[in-house]
């Protein structure tokens, strides 16, 4: 499951909605909202945070808001009625301080509830189950960090997971977006500080089997990125890539060899094109492969002439062999998830 968060210091415009609503035509089926809201405006967000509910339930997507105390004071509400949060659209709350085990019980009868997934102690979680806790709607987020360097380190995050599973409790964790970065820092809004700065698409593959739900923290993604998304639905991971030398008649998809190779990904669709018969491919930029080079096989290969690789990692140069092209930086961690059979699309940028 795949999110985006909406922040309602900025009004619902109808550029943003088209976006929305794009997300949600590549899979994004969930909303994430915050609630913190400023003493002196809360009509403002009361009223975008009921277009925002009306929103989603016209999208069809979940919708989820961090809230505290206070922010429940500013829209008329407090603990005991803060289901009817419900008939709004909001359909989940992520709570943190200031709520007590028997109200996290209590509001899970009711509706979804986000608790704090780095804070989550296994003596919290069994005074909520006293408390009746409704485990099926329980789901435990790690917060975005947007400050570099204080981002959760890895095999922490794994084995805080690996605990959090075996209580059968749900996961989310957020990567960050990319172009228009939330403020004040515009540093980006990951749970991992290794995801800092990387392609929201890359950081999602990296997370996807790890936990239940992924939220791009920041506003937006770019289309490309939509892209890349929609593409992965139909079991492709596309490479972005800048040309050195660009033969538009070479296929544009790929399968990687079932066989897969040590230092490269071999494309199955490729071999026809040096064949008799076809153009002969001189030798042309015969240069180093770093890692992430696209390649194709030149006539000094014999029978291997066409064959297009995407370099696992760094190789030295060899006069059989072209380097065309390079995936761009932020995809590049992409490569190594594509395995045997793997279906693979090289975008030109």
């Amino acid at each position: 499951m795949r999110g985006i968060s909406i922040y309602l210091s900025e009004e619902l415009s109808p550029e943003l909605i088209d976006w929305m609503e794009h997300m949600r035509e590549v899979g994004f089926t969930s909303i994430f909202t915050s609630l913190h809201i400023p003493e002196d405006d809360p009509k403002t967000y009361t009223e975008r945070l009921q277009q925002l509910g009306a929103l989603a339930r016209r999208l069809d997507m979940e919708l989820v808001a961090d809230i505290a105390p206070s922010s429940l004071q500013a829209l008329g509400k407090d603990w005991d009625d803060a289901h009817t949060l419900l008939d709004w659209g909001i359909t989940g709350l992520r709570v943190d301080y200031g709520v007590t085990p028997k109200q996290v019980a209590a509001l899970s009868k009711q509706m979804m509830v986000a608790l704090n997934a780095s804070t989550l102690t296994e003596k919290e979680l069994e005074e909520m189950l006293r408390h009746g806790l409704q485990r099926e709607r329980v789901e435990a987020w790690h917060n975005f960090y947007p400050r570099p360097e204080t981002g959760l380190e890895r095999t922490w995050f794994d084995e805080k997971n690996l605990w959090l599973r075996s209580q059968g409790i749900k996961i989310q964790a957020f990567i960050p977006g990319e172009e228009r970065l939330r403020g004040p820092l515009h540093e980006t809004l990951p749970t991992l500080e290794a995801h800092r700065h990387k392609s929201p698409f890359s950081c999602y593959v990296d997370l996807q089997t790890t936990v239940d739900r992924i939220l791009i923290g920041d506003p937006y993604v770019s289309d490309t990125t939509m892209r890349q998304f929609q593409a992965y639905d139909e079991g492709i991971i596309v490479l972005r890539a800048t040309a050195r030398d660009r033969d538009d008649s070479l296929p544009t998809r790929h399968t990687n060899r079932m066989d897969p190779a040590r230092d490269v990904l071999r494309s199955v669709e490729s071999r026809a094109y040096g064949r008799p018969g076809n153009q002969r491919i001189q030798p042309r930029y015969t240069e180093e492969r770093l890692i992430g080079s696209i390649t194709i096989d030149n006539e000094r290969y014999g029978r291997y002439a066409g064959e297009l690789q995407v370099t696992k990692q760094n190789l030295s140069a060899d006069e059989r062999v072209n380097v065309i092209g390079r995936v761009i930086e932020e995809d590049r961690s992409l490569i190594q998830q594509i395995g045997p059979g793997g279906r693979f699309q090289i975008d030109w940028v």
